[in-house]
């Protein structure tokens, strides 16, 4: 199954986490590194960045996608290469390989021997230093792919840092989301896959929980006066940079380090404005506020 777009990308349905999958609570002082091994369907996230994003939310993303990619034995030639199998790669990576491994491989493999050969993948991970793997389950467009599938998640069974995603469920009632096979993603199919696998992620701990405002409402200030308050975030990773979507009252400006000061020049009433938070990452979000002068 040679084709330009590479990988399986690793989904997780919410409330259809396997054996293994467990949420948890998060308290990681930086973002924790998450390597993406796929084949020819994961790499429609490597071809578009919105997914891209959207994967490596909240982690520190590698992605690692190749066509014609297999779980073991020789990969498919693809324009003239092979690219290294599952255990090949992770072998390669040594310790640039992460904690945290999501694999989205499959569908160039054998029915016969992809029990065995998902056996050897995850010894192979484990070996690497691998503690938390997430492994998406195949589209069953193919009735082959049924009971690999099924073999997954026996494997799960065996081993409890293994987390299977369902991405064949997750994805069953959209084929707009594919190609032609059925199997390859097209559309909004890239970022959908990309969606789960930052669920799957932020299921079990892994990624952190998206950085929000916290602080739901301002001190009354009083015309004329000195004012101070400061805002406070929540999640992501801090350190948190403040900004203004637009202008505050006359007299009062919002600091980077999200200290509101000033002294209010508008006359008494109650005044809203949208505050935008963005952590170390880059991952922003907005609250509106109101001010209430005196």
């Amino acid at each position: 199954m040679a084709r330009a777009v590479a990988g399986v990308a690793a989904f997780v349905v919410v409330g259809m986490l396997s054996v293994g999958a467990t949420a948890a609570s998060w308290d990681q002082a930086k973002p924790q590194q998450v390597t993406l091994i796929g084949d020819s369907v994961a790499d429609a996230i490597a071809q578009t960045s919105t997914a891209v994003a959207e994967a490596g939310r909240e982690v520190s993303l590698d992605l690692q996608v190749a066509p014609c990619r297999r779980v073991n034995g020789q990969s498919c030639p693809y324009n003239g290469v092979r690219p290294p199998n599952v255990i090949q790669l992770v072998q390669s990576l040594g310790p640039s390989l992460g904690p945290n491994v999501v694999v989205a491989v499959g569908y160039n493999d054998s029915e016969s021997t992809f029990a065995q050969d998902v056996a050897s993948a995850l010894s192979a991970l484990e070996d690497a230093g691998a503690k938390r793997i997430f492994w998406l389950t195949l589209r069953a467009a193919r009735h082959p792919y049924l009971t690999m599938n099924a073999a997954l998640e026996a494997a799960a069974a065996d081993h409890p840092d293994l987390t299977i995603v369902d991405w064949n469920v997750y994805s069953r009632s959209h084929p707009d989301w594919f190609e032609s096979d059925g199997i390859h993603l097209a559309g909004d199919g890239a970022m959908a896959m990309a969606t789960l696998i930052h669920k799957a992620l932020e299921t079990a701990g892994v990624a952190a929980p998206d950085v929000r405002v916290r602080t739901a409402r301002l001190p009354v200030a009083i015309r004329g006066s000195d004012y101070s308050a400061r805002l406070v975030g929540a999640a992501g990773f801090a350190p948190y940079r403040w900004s203004l979507l637009e202008r505050a009252p006359a007299g009062i400006h919002l600091e980077p380090n999200g200290m509101v000061r000033g002294r209010p020049l508008v006359a008494a009433g109650a005044y809203t404005f949208n505050v935008r938070v963005t952590d170390s990452t880059g991952t922003s979000t907005t609250r509106r506020l109101t001010l209430h002068v005196k």
